[in-house]
This record gives C-alpha cells, sequence and structure tokens, in this order.
C-alpha cells in the first residue's frame, strides 16, 4: 500500500476518476424527476413525508432509478442506501424505514441492471444483440474510450449534483450491503462529498479471496481498476478528508461472503488506523456483528450506525 500523506491519495484519485470515466465529464448523464410519487410498498413508513423518483440515463440505454425518501420530521442530513446483488432496494426496507424513522430523509439505489432498472438490448459489433441481464457481461463493452465500471458509480454522482441544486442538506452518509457494500467503499474513495460511509459485508482485499465465496462479481475483480487502487487504498481514500470516515462491517458467519470470522484470519484494521492516523485527516474502523449469522444488516448494527453518525 502506497498511499503515505495527502498527495498520494489526491493522485490515486484522480486516477481512478480518469481510468472509470475516460477522461469525460463525470456526471454528465441526464436525469429526471417524478415528483411525489405513490408506491404502495412504502405506504407505511413512519416519518415519511414524500417519495420522488429519480431516473438517470447512461450510455447503452442503461438506466438506474432511485427514491429519495424525504423525511417529514427531518435533522436535514440524508443518507444513501445501496442494495446489493439480491435486486431491488425493497430488499432494504427496514433499513430504509429505520432511517426515516430516526430523521434522515433516504436516497436508494440498486446495483446496475437490477431492481426497477432496466436490462437494455444492446447491438455489438463483435457479438450481435445481446440482453443485458448480469455484471459478468460487462466486459464485453470494456474499451479504451468506455468504462462498464462507470454504471455503478454515475447514478450516485449525478443524484448527488441534483440534490446539491435543489436541497440544502447538511450532509450526505452512504449504506450499503453486500455489492452495495462494495460501492459505498468505491464511491466514497472517488467523492469526498460522502462524509460517512458504512459498507456492510461488501469487499475483503485480493489477498483474503482464496475462499470461492469471497472472489466476487465482475466489478469486484476488475484488473485495471485495483492496478490503480487495490482494495486497502480504496479503504483508505474512503476515510481520508475532514470530518470523513469509513467503516468496514462484517457479519461474523456470513453465510454468503465476507464473513466477521473471515476478517479476523487477516485482521488489517489496525494497518488503515494507523496510516490515517499518520495523514492526520479522517477516521477508519471495523466492526463485527457476533451475533449475526445472515447475510443482512442487523438492527443492531442499524442503531450503532446511527449512533455513530449522530456522535
Amino acid at each position: 500500500m502506497q498511499l503515505i500523506q495527502k498527495s498520494d491519495i489526491l493522485d490515486k484519485r484522480k486516477n481512478l476518476i480518469n481510468f472509470i470515466w475516460k477522461n469525460t465529464v463525470p456526471y454528465s448523464s441526464s436525469i429526471s424527476i417524478d415528483k411525489n410519487i405513490k408506491d404502495d410498498r412504502y405506504q407505511n413508513l413512519s416519518n415519511l413525508k414524500s417519495i420522488d423518483k429519480l431516473n438517470i440515463e447512461m450510455d447503452y440505454e442503461m438506466n438506474s432509478i432511485a427514491y429519495l425518501f424525504l423525511a417529514e420530521n427531518s435533522n436535514n442530513n440524508l443518507v444513501i442506501y445501496h442494495q446489493g446483488h439480491s435486486g431491488d432496494f425493497i430488499s432494504g426496507k427496514d433499513s430504509i424505514s429505520f432511517l426515516i424513522s430516526e430523521g434522515y430523509s433516504v436516497l436508494a439505489l440498486s446495483m446496475p441492471l437490477l431492481g426497477l432498472n432496466d436490462q437494455p438490448i444492446i447491438d455489438s459489433d463483435n457479438f450481435g444483440k445481446i440482453k443485458l441481464t448480469s455484471h459478468r457481461q460487462f466486459p464485453i463493452l470494456e474499451s479504451s474510450n468506455f468504462s462498464p465500471i462507470k454504471f455503478f458509480v454515475e447514478p450516485l454522482g449525478v443524484s448527488l449534483n441534483y440534490l446539491d441544486q435543489n436541497f440544502n442538506f447538511n450532509s450526505y452518509h452512504m449504506l450499503g450491503i453486500s455489492g452495495g457494500g462494495w460501492t459505498t467503499v468505491l464511491f466514497s474513495a472517488i467523492d469526498d462529498r460522502i462524509s460517512e460511509s458504512y459498507s456492510v459485508a461488501g469487499s475483503f482485499p485480493m489477498f483474503m479471496r482464496s475462499d470461492s465465496n469471497n472472489i466476487g462479481d465482475y466489478e469486484q475483480i476488475v484488473p485495471e481498476l485495483y492496478t490503480i487502487a487495490n482494495y486497502l487504498e480504496l479503504y483508505l481514500m474512503g476515510s481520508f478528508g475532514n470530518e470523513r470516515k469509513l467503516v468496514l462491517i462484517y457479519n461474523e458467519f456470513d453465510p454468503c461472503c465476507f464473513s466477521g470470522s473471515g476478517y479476523e484470519q487477516f485482521p488489517f484494521g489496525d494497518i488503515l488506523k494507523n496510516k490515517i492516523t499518520n495523514i492526520g485527516e479522517g477516521k477508519f474502523d471495523v466492526i463485527i456483528d457476533r451475533d449475526q449469522n445472515q447475510h443482512i444488516i442487523s438492527n443492531k448494527i442499524l442503531s450503532e450506525i446511527v449512533f455513530l453518525m449522530n456522535d
């Protein structure tokens, strides 16, 4: 891990952004807003004022649909909730509900191709017409001018630009589970508007991935990306900055992936804590949910996250 001072982190961030957007303008995709929509799946949320629907249109007819849940009695802070490979962010309804009940507005998103997002049919020069249904197909789109990693982070940046222009939130935090936890790590590394980020069962460094359950999908193992910034460096980049924090959370006996028991074989957290302390800006921590043997964000962890955000 080569990051030893602020300039190293800023250089890495710049290089990572250049790789993802291939020297084009980040967050330039179009966005449309449907105000105050009705979705019966969320009608019983306590302290919910309204739901706005954000639709971000990207290259290759890819899109990302986000819901902006506005709290009635608000603390004027926003949490981005990002779902993983299980699909629609309706799977995170309990987490979203808890955050809203605590006064946080929530921006909820799913991963590319999942949930409410489209699965477009593309016309490839080499392979003909293909319906995109899996992240494993994304290498087909890779070229010297385009990286599919853009699909994972572009909607977040576009959404925050919209929020910056139309709301006055005091801070942005981010919480993701599984693939959404991975997204949380990557986005907080490249966009320092995220004050505090919490990744649950989202990733391990490459040297901890001998177990096939921990290898991960396409986005977890793109060689060109992790040559620029490996996982330990991404964790440090997401931690770095004035009043910024990254917390990695692992379920002790997670049946899916990235378990707390796996982390304890190679506890890299102390190395990163020392690094960020020496740099002098930011915080990093690791939390093990020792009561948990499911691939979820437990109520205990949700309460701890809210406590940390209010601390």
